[in-house]
């Protein structure tokens, strides 16, 4: 049994990640689960299903095929529901309380092996990470809205189901670059959401001043 998460010594009991891996695996599967949390449970299920990563007892239900199956189906709704324009924000705002909850159960699961301290504490960084990758998400879709053309938002929402199903794939071969990936794109989400700010502070401050210029007209 492992000391903590960054020492390297035995694997995991029904894993096959040692502790640094373990913390990029949850690091990089929080992630994706903050973008699409059903593309997430699926591949998980299908990868586990295919042999190529070793799920710990308490996620074991992920490789049922109904569990696929029904994340499967969620996939396919979301995947048109999230690229309309506009709907598309209203359906971030509601999956708030999907994502992040189900990335920290992901996280809880992952180490139940672990102390309860050090699985709250993976339990809260998935949620935390989830939460940072799924204001991303909308801080983007939220900047591309307001464009009248579909293409954007459609591409952009394609190249978040692509990178989360990626993720969770790339992070069973190598975790801690799965992790060091997330880490960059966590600066570049803060970046974005620091601009997206900006932008609608100046919107509606430039809105105000020509809405009190016909009164100071009059």
């Amino acid at each position: 049994m492992l000391d903590g998460f960054g020492t390297s010594g035995p694997m995991l009991a029904g894993m096959k990640f040692s502790g640094d891996e373990l913390v990029g695996m949850i690091v990089a599967v929080s992630f994706a689960a903050g973008l699409n949390v059903y593309a997430t449970v699926a591949t998980l299920g299908l990868l586990a299903r295919a042999d190529l990563v070793t799920l710990p007892p308490a996620l074991h239900l992920l490789s049922s095929w109904w569990v696929i199956a029904a994340a499967g189906a969620l996939f396919v709704v979301e995947f048109f529901a999230d690229k309309i324009p506009a709907f598309d924000l209203l359906w971030n705002a509601l999956h708030t309380f999907i994502r992040i909850p189900v990335a920290a159960l992901l996280a809880w699961g992952a180490t139940s092996q672990l102390s309860h301290e050090k699985q709250l504490l993976a339990t809260l960084a998935g949620g935390v990470i989830a939460f940072a990758a799924h204001s991303g998400k909308t801080a983007a879709r939220a900047a591309v809205t307001a464009s009248p053309e579909p293409v954007s938002n459609i591409a952009l929402s394609t190249g978040e189901d692509v990178l989360a199903i990626f993720l969770v794939w790339f992070a069973t071969k190598h975790p801690i670059i799965a992790a060091v990936i997330v880490a960059v794109l966590l600066v570049v989400i803060a970046i974005v959401i620091r601009w997206v700010i900006r932008a609608l502070r100046k919107l509606f401050s430039g809105r105000e001043v020509s809405s009190q210029a016909p009164n100071q007209a009059v």
